[in-house]
């Protein structure tokens, strides 16, 4: 879809795991900091390898992340009817600071109980590799929105539907004047009043396809991602 000659790219998700002890508000005044976002787009090798990524990622990554000081990461797949179905999985790490980041790296690389829980999937061999490549994209929060929020739907999380969006422009300005339009022009709390329920909105400081924006909005089940 091409709007504005920007161009906008969504996908939509199932959660898998959605684990967060707490939620944001949204639209309130905005605190010193904002949050900073990590998303890890792995392309799996086939989809067989799915079971040895959510043994490592429910045994090993989150329980590691937990004690690393992340208290939240959300791990998300294309839904059946999608192409990507099996082969595509997306993990969602919010940060408090940049520095935390890399705090993060290096207690990961020297924790032991990490190393040993998630041994089969970090230490396979080449010819059988659980994944082929991974991006990962790193996000600035947007100030009108700060940190991210967790759903509280009462549907089962099988059934929540979870839309990515990407902004791409063709110059930082275009881009920066995107971003003013979600914030101050408004476009996020016309999101929020159509039920578009938004999980995270970030600037991208890393990645491909710059520069460029992206949004997570969620969804009761399926019927309600339809009427939106």
């Amino acid at each position: 879809m091409k709007k504005l000659n920007l161009f906008k790219i969504g996908l939509a998700l199932m959660a898998v795991l959605l684990l967060a002890s707490f939620s944001a508000g949204i639209f309130a005044t905005p605190p010193a900091k904002q949050m900073y976002y990590e998303l890890k787009i792995y392309r799996l090798k086939d989809p067989g390898k799915n079971a040895i990524f959510d043994k490592y990622l429910k045994d090993a990554f989150i329980p590691a992340m937990h004690k690393a000081g992340i208290p939240a990461i959300g791990v998300f797949k294309p839904v059946e009817a999608d192409t990507a179905f099996g082969k595509m999985v997306y993990v969602f790490i919010p940060y408090e600071t940049m520095d935390q980041y890399n705090q993060v790296l290096t207690k990961l690389e020297t924790d032991p109980v990490y190393q040993q829980a998630g041994k089969d999937f970090l230490d396979a061999p080449y010819n059988d590799a659980p994944f082929t490549r991974y991006e990962s994209v790193f996000m600035k929060a947007f100030s009108l929105m700060p940190q991210f929020r967790a759903p509280s739907f009462t549907t089962p999380r099988g059934e929540r539907i979870y839309e990515l969006r990407s902004y791409e422009s063709w110059t930082e300005v275009k881009a920066t004047k995107k971003i003013h339009m979600f914030n101050e022009g408004g476009e996020m709390a016309i999101f929020e009043k159509v039920g578009s329920n938004a999980v995270f909105y970030g600037q991208v400081l890393f990645g491909s396809q710059k520069p460029r924006l992206m949004y997570m909005t969620t969804y009761a089940d399926m019927n309600s991602q339809k009427e939106h």
